[in-house]
Parts: structure tokens; sequence; C-alpha cells
């Protein structure tokens, strides 16, 4: 680290602590508060606390890092040598966590360049493996900040949710409360447009809105070579399964055994081997809604995960949380 500049992000960009390592990136936590308890995002406590609450239909709040937090992460890492810091955090539209971190980097013993990403999720966890990329290269804080910056704008970010109840709960729902008077004949399908939730389009179904949240991914995609994360919350068979299928697709592979026509319908086979959680995977309704595989997504490059949001990001968005994030590499 002596003499490098180092990344520092926050802990919605859902990076795996071992690629957050890996890369050199530090993670500062947020919070999430159930009831009168405060629990630190990333930690087992935090993730049980959360999902209890959702099934109580409990509120959950969150919070910030501390600028002072934020100001003791710069200093251990300018004790251990780094000469310059990039810190790129959730958008500020969504959390005031930029903020924090700007307040700190006023103070801090080496510079610090404050990114905000405009995004969330593994849109700011791309932002920040960019900007570590360029570290590692020996660049300039500056340098590694025009990199987080850059992809952080060419990434979209699309995602179902089962209801905007706590989207709205939270102040974070932007226009998308248009949707809220036909919330109960509709299942919405939303993006980050410049950092703030805004709608996508109103989808009959929670299968066919499913089935379309694949089809915009798709149409993103473009011929890019693209890393895409498949987000989700308590959803585990339909999240691996759109992430299946995504990958089949964007390779130009077809699913084993399986002709273009006869793609599995995504929902059904999530419906069919979930859990009986209530208020998650079980109450997905099924609709037969089937996408072919389609010869002009073919491609080259990129990587599909799939992950669990954490605390935070479910105490905004509720139960049957399903996103989409699409991240061209940058050339």
């Amino acid at each position: 680290m002596a003499g490098q500049t180092v990344v520092v992000t926050d802990s919605t960009a859902c990076l795996a602590p071992e690629r957050a390592a890996a890369a050199g990136i530090t993670i500062v936590p947020l919070q999430v508060v159930v009831g009168t308890e405060s629990y630190t995002e990333g930690t087992t406590e935090a993730r049980n606390a959360l999902m209890d609450a959702l099934r109580r239909r409990l509120s959950a709040t969150t919070s910030r890092p501390s600028p002072e937090q934020f100001a003791a992460h710069y200093r251990a890492l300018a004790e251990s040598g780094a000469t310059g810091i990039v810190s790129v955090h959730i958008s500020g539209e969504l959390s005031s966590t930029h903020e924090s971190a700007v307040l700190a980097a006023s103070s801090a013993p080496i510079p610090v360049e404050v990114v905000d990403s405009r995004s969330v999720g593994m849109g700011l966890g791309y932002a920040a493996l960019a900007a570590a990329e360029v570290a590692a290269q020996g660049e300039s804080a500056a340098a590694c900040a025009a990199a987080a910056a850059k992809r952080a704008t060419m990434t979209s970010a699309f995602f179902y949710v089962d209801t905007l109840e706590y989207l709205r709960r939270g102040g974070r729902i932007g226009s998308a409360k248009a949707f809220l008077g036909s919330a109960l004949a509709v299942k919405p399908l939303l993006h980050l447009v410049d950092g703030r939730v805004e709608p996508l389009e109103k989808v009959r179904t929670a299968a066919r809105a499913i089935a379309r949240l694949e089809q915009v991914a798709l149409e993103r995609a473009g011929q890019d070579a693209v890393d895409v994360a498949v987000h989700h919350l308590g959803s585990v068979p339909r999240a691996e399964l759109l992430a299946e299928r995504l990958r089949a697709q964007l390779s130009g592979f077809q699913l084993p055994g399986l002709t273009p026509a006869a793609t599995p319908d995504i929902a059904q086979a999530a419906k069919a081997s979930a859990p009986k959680t209530p208020a998650f995977d079980a109450d997905v309704p099924v609709a037969s809604v089937t996408l072919p595989l389609v010869p002009e997504y073919l491609r080259s490059g990129g990587d599909i995960t799939v992950s669990e949001v954490g605390a935070v990001l479910g105490a905004h968005a509720g139960p049957g949380l399903l996103g989409v994030i699409v991240s061209p590499r940058l050339p």
C-alpha cells in the first residue's frame, strides 16, 4: 500500500469481503436500525434482524457512517503508507453517506477524492473496482476517481419490488410515487436515473415483471462486453434462474437440453423451487412468460454474479427485491 492510492467504499456496494480485500478496497459499514436496536451492515445479526422485521411487517431504518468514522479510516490508511484515497459511495440521492465522506475528507492527512456513484449495489461496487484497478497501476487519486465516475455513469440499474411501501416510508421513491395509486393493480419496474429511483414500467403480474426485467437487461447490454450483477432479497431461486438465463443469452449458449423455444419460464421454475417463506418467493404469482434466446445478443467477456443485498438496501426496498445491474467494462 505504501506510496499508493487506495480505495474506500461503503457496505451498500454489495462487494463480498474477499473480493474487496483482493482489490485492496476498504469497506465502511452503514447501520440498520430495527426497533431500538442498531446493527452493523454485513453481519449475520443485521440480516436476521431485517428479515424478521420484514416478515412481521415492521419498519427498519438506516443510518450513515459518521464523518468521524470515515476520518478514522482515512487516518489509518495514511498511517499505513497510502499517499491518496478515492472514496466511492452510494448515490447522494439515497443516502447522506457521501456527505459524511466529504466532511471527513476536508481534514484528512492525505488527499481524498470523494465520488458520488449516483448508483447502488454493484453499480457502486463496479465503480469502486474500476478505481482499484487504476490504483493498482500506480495512477493518481484523480485518475482513479475519474475511472470510478466513468464506470458509474455507464452502469444501469433495474429492479422489481413486491411493494413500493418501503421506498415510500424512506422517502426514496422519487417520481415512482406516481405508481402508488395503482400499486394493488400493477407490479412496478423501477430504475435509477441520475441516482434517483424512477418508474420504468408498470406490469400486471410479478411473473411478467421478472420476465421484463430480463428483457430490459439484455436490451441495455446490447453488443458490449458487460458485467452483470443479479441482486435479490430472500429470493434465491428466482435470482439464480434469472442469472442462468442471462448468462446463457449473453454468452450465446443455450441452456442444456433446451431449444430456444423451450427455455424455462422464469416465474414457473422459481415458484416450483421456492421455499415456503411468507412474503418472499412463495408469494410470487405464476404466469406463462417465456423469452427466447436471441442471436443478436451474442457477445464476449463479462461476468454474471448473484448476491443477496445487505440489510440497508433490504430495509429500503422491502421483500421480494430482484434487481439487475448492467455495467459495460471500461475500454
